[in-house]
């Protein structure tokens, strides 16, 4: 199973913070994660999903869309942040 967690405007746009994934294949990337999860739900999924600027996260690092999900994984993705 894997967490997918939403913050700041993400989890507004999306009405949610936190879902889970329970069967994904193996050497899934996130790439391929977002693809599905855009997939499975809608346009509002693809316009966070796709966000230039979308940062994300793999048990608390900051990581590529390359980068493999595994099992028990936590995932986060979040804007970017500003401050002043």
């Amino acid at each position: 199973m894997i967490s997918i967690l939403f913050f700041a405007s993400y989890r507004e746009r999306l009405g949610t913070s936190k879902i889970t994934v329970d069967k994904l294949p193996k050497n899934v990337n996130l790439s391929q994660l977002k693809h599905q999860l855009i997939n499975d739900n809608n346009e509002s999924w693809a316009e966070v999903l796709n966000t230039s600027n979308l940062v994300q996260a793999v048990n608390q690092t900051v990581v590529g869309d390359e980068h493999i999900v595994n099992d028990g994984d936590e995932v986060a993705f979040f804007p970017p942040v500003t401050g002043g």
